[in-house]
């Protein structure tokens, strides 16, 4: 077992440093796809996760359509206008397309080494239906190549667990490693946030044969009463990470906003109970409302880009109120 006071040195192996400057945030461009785009058959939508594939230069985008798990390749400009350029279906160990609502994928990353595709699902709680959250890797045309070790206190169970639609929401790659974040508390670790009250979100940092630590984030309250918050995606930047946290609140809106993580002396929680753990410290970045876009929809993905660039995607989980929109941001 890790001890708290390996955290710093854990850190560092896993995240690369970069400049002390600090950091500031610029907004460069927004586009929104036309409504009712296809590609291959498909219509584009739930655009959960990207990132962008060292190999070629292009884009990885993962949709979260539990009917037909799935992935899209495209180029996408400088000022975030995507050219699409291929969709393949997401396989299992059979080498079938997953049947419908058996995955809910949320992120994707691209291995700089292998070239191939990592990407997180959520599972299922609903009654007694009860899946895990897993980790998967896949081939470049998203064949099966083999599901990460999970940690234990991120399984489906009756009493303890994520809670349905909360689990793994997050992924990056850093230095051979995984991290990986839950969009919400597990059952174990207490309530949702509120108008009132923040929550936590368990990170956790492995190996796909080894769980090496977790680290608890701290979300903000919810923007206004009666809606949900959570950890949309985790990036690594500087020494520590970029975290997208996201806000609905039904007939208000959402609140997008982006802040710098670092688990510099926070607690490892890897097979314990909370108990007033110390936390991540975090410092805002960037809140989306700031900035002059149309709207701040369902952002989700984060990935960057050329140049220190950092694009955002929200998904429009197939509603026609809702817009599948590429954000540019520039970070110093």
């Amino acid at each position: 077992m890790l001890r708290t006071a390996l955290v710093p040195a854990l850190i560092l192996a896993l995240l690369p440093a970069q400049a002390d400057a600090a950091p500031g945030v610029r907004f460069v461009a927004e586009h929104v796809l036309a409504p009712g785009t296809t590609v291959g058959g498909t219509t584009v939508g739930g655009l959960s996760g990207l990132d962008r594939d060292p190999w070629t230069g292009q884009y990885v985008l993962i949709s979260d359509d539990r009917a037909a798990a799935r992935f899209y390749t495209a180029k996408i400009s400088a000022r975030g206008v995507p050219t699409f350029t291929a969709v393949h279906r997401l396989r299992n160990a059979e080498g079938v397309p997953y049947p419908a609502n058996t995955v809910d994928p949320e992120d994707v990353r691209v291995d700089p080494r292998t070239g191939h595709y990592l990407w997180v699902q959520e599972g299922e709680r609903n009654g007694g239906t009860l899946i895990d959250p897993s980790v998967r890797e896949a081939t470049r045309d998203g064949g099966f190549v083999r599901e990460h070790v999970l940690a234990d206190n991120l399984k489906m169970r009756p009493d303890s667990g994520p809670r349905r639609n909360e689990a793994l929401e997050g992924l990056a790659l850093s230095h051979g490693r995984v991290i990986t974040a839950v969009e919400g508390p597990l059952l174990q670790d207490g309530p949702p946030a509120d108008h009132t009250r923040g929550a936590v979100s368990r990170l956790t940092v492995q190996t796909p044969d080894r769980v090496l630590a977790q680290y608890v984030y701290r979300q903000e309250p919810v923007f206004a009463p009666g809606g949900g918050t959570g950890v949309a995606a985790v990036l690594p930047h500087r020494d520590g990470l970029l975290v997208l946290e996201r806000s609905f609140v039904p007939g208000v809106g959402n609140k997008v906003r982006l802040f710098e993580a670092t688990a510099h002396g926070a607690a490892n929680v890897k097979d314990k109970p909370l108990d007033g753990a110390k936390p991540m410290r975090k410092k805002l970045l960037a809140d989306l409302a700031d900035f002059p876009l149309s709207r701040v929809d369902n952002v989700e993905g984060m990935a960057w880009g050329p140049g220190g660039t950092l694009l955002l995607v929200s998904d429009d989980n197939f509603s026609p109120a809702q817009v599948t929109q590429f954000i540019v941001l520039a970070l110093r």
